[in-house]
C-alpha cells in the first residue's frame, strides 16, 4: 500500500536579484533563458519540469531522513525564485517507501507508469529491486548512492565511499600508532568494511587489533576498555550507534585509557549533542561535506534557502537536509546542461561529463564520470568540544596522502 503522496511545486516566484546581494547559484547557469519550448520528454511541459522523490518517510531508519524533503524544498525553492531552469519551474512529487524494498519497487513503478516525471531523486536504502528497471529505461536517478549503483550510468551521487587511508592519516596526525575497532552488532557487511579499513591502516604503518563486538543492552563497556588496554591500543574507531560509544568512552575515562583519538562514523548531529554530548566529549567524526561550523558563503546560502523555503525545519544544520539539498542541486545542474529541450539520455550524458562538481562549494570537487567507483580522498573532520556542547572543525580538509588544512 502506498503510504503517502504529495505534490510540491515551489513558488512560481518572480525572479529575485540575489546576485545583487552577492549570492550565486549552487550550480550556476540555471536561470531563465527568457523563453521555453515545447518538448516531448516525460515530465517536461512548456512551463515545468516534474521530478519524483523516493524517500524513507516511515519505518525503520526513517528518523534519520526526516529532514530530507526540507533540503530539497530549499534548493528547488531557490532555483524557482531565480527563474527556474531554461525558463521552467521545477516541481516534485514524493512517495514514501517505508524502507521496504518491495514497497520501494512499487513506488518506482507508480512514478514510471504514467510517464509524468523526468527523473527521480532517492533518499532511501531500499531502492535495489528497481535499479535494473530504471537502468534499462535510462531514468536519471540522483541520491543516496550505494555500491549497487556503480555499474549504472543513469544513477548519480556525490559520494560512493571515502578512502579509508584518510582516516588513518587523521589518527596518525593525532599521535595514534595502534587502532582498536568497536562495532555494534555483528553485521557481515560492516565486518567487510572494517576489514577494508584495517588493511588501509596497516598499509600506512598503523597497527590494528581484532574487532570488538558490543551491545550496550548486554555487554559491559569495561570489558571493551580492558581489551583495548591489554592490546596497547591508543586510537579507537567506532562503527557503533552513539549510545554504545558513549558508554565505552565513559568507561575509558574511568580507566584512564589514554586515547589519542576516538573516531565515530555516526553522531555528527545536534540531537546527539543535546542527548550525549558530555559523554562523547573529544570524539571526532569524518564529514563528507563542508562542516556547518566552517561557515562561509556556501553554508550561508544553504541556511538561507532552508529558512525561506523550509521554515518548518527549525534546526537547519542537519546532515540529511544538506545531503538532499546537494541532490537537488545536482539535478538542477543536469537539467541546465541538458539544454532547453532536455531528454533523459541528454541529461545523463551531460552530467557524466562534469569533472568538477562541488555543489557551489559544499563538497570537495568530484568527477561524475568515475566517482561511483573512485573513493573520496579528501574530506573534513569535526570533534565534540570538552564540555560536550558543540562541534569544532579540527580539519577542514584532510587527504589520503596526508595533505590538507
Amino acid at each position: 500500500m502506498l503510504l503517502s503522496r504529495r505534490k510540491r511545486s515551489l513558488g512560481l516566484a518572480v525572479a529575485a536579484v540575489l546576485a545583487a546581494a552577492g549570492v550565486t547559484s549552487c550550480s550556476g547557469g540555471t536561470g531563465s533563458s527568457g523563453s521555453s519550448v515545447a518538448c516531448e520528454s516525460p515530465g517536461v511541459t512548456p512551463d515545468t519540469v516534474n521530478l519524483g522523490l523516493v524517500v524513507t518517510d516511515s519505518g525503520v531508519g526513517s528518523t534519520a531522513f526526516a529532514s530530507a524533503r526540507s533540503g530539497i524544498d530549499a534548493r528547488i525553492g531557490q532555483a524557482n525564485e531565480e527563474g527556474g531552469v531554461h525558463g521552467r519551474q521545477i516541481a516534485y512529487e514524493w512517495h514514501d517507501d517505508a524502507n521496504s524494498p518491495a514497497q520501494s519497487d512499487r513506488v518506482v513503478e507508480e512514478f514510471l507508469r504514467d510517464n509524468s516525471v523526468f527523473g527521480l531523486m532517492a533518499v532511501t536504502l531500499a531502492l535495489d529491486e528497481s535499479i535494473d528497471t530504471m537502468s534499462a529505461l535510462r531514468i536519471p536517478v540522483i541520491g543516496y548512492g550505494l555500491p549497487t549503483w556503480a555499474p549504472h550510468t543513469n544513477m548519480f551521487s556525490n559520494l560512493s565511499s571515502a578512502a579509508p587511508t584518510t582516516l588513518g592519516r587523521y589518527i596518525q596526525a593525532n599521535g595514534g600508532t595502534k587502532v582498536g575497532v568497536v562495532m555494534t552488532g555483528a553485521s557481515a557487511s560492516t565486518i567487510t568494511i572494517i576489514d577494508r579499513y584495517n588493511e588501509a591502516f596497516r598499509s600506512i604503518g598503523l597497527a590494528t587489533t581484532e574487532t570488538i563486538q558490543f551491545s550496550s543492552a548486554t555487554d559491559n563497556p569495561a570489558r571493551v576498555v580492558q581489551h583495548l588496554a591489554s592490546n596497547d591500543v591508543d586510537a579507537l574507531v567506532a562503527f557503533t550507534v552513539p549510545e554504545d560509544l558513549a558508554r565505552i568512552m565513559q568507561a575509558a575515562r574511568q580507566s584512564n585509557l589514554g586515547l589519542t583519538s576516538a573516531v565515530s562514523f555516526t553522531g555528527y548531529d545536534r540531537s546527539v549533542l543535546s542527548a550525549l554530548g558530555p559523554q562523547l566529549s573529544g570524539v571526532s567524526f569524518p564529514v563528507y561535506f563542508l562542516p556547518f561550523e566552517a561557515g562561509g558563503p556556501a553554508i550561508d546560502r544553504y541556511r538561507d534557502g532552508m529558512a525561506r523555503f523550509a521554515p518548518e525545519t527549525v534546526q537547519t544544520d542537519q546532515r540529511y537536509a544538506l545531503n538532499s539539498y546537494i541532490y537537488a542541486d545536482m539535478f538542477l545542474r543536469g537539467l541546465d546542461l541538458a539544454g532547453e529541450c532536455p531528454t533523459r539520455e541528454g541529461f545523463i550524458n551531460a552530467l557524466r561529463r562534469v569533472s568538477d562538481y562541488d555543489a557551489g562549494g559544499l563538497i570537495e570537487p568530484v568527477n561524475l564520470a568515475n566517482n561511483a567507483t573512485e573513493p573520496l580522498n579528501c574530506h573534513a573532520f569535526v570533534k565534540i568540544n570538552g564540555p560536550g556542547t558543540a562541534f569544532e572543525v579540527v580539519r577542514k580538509r584532510l587527504c589520503a596522502d596526508g595533505s590538507g588544512s
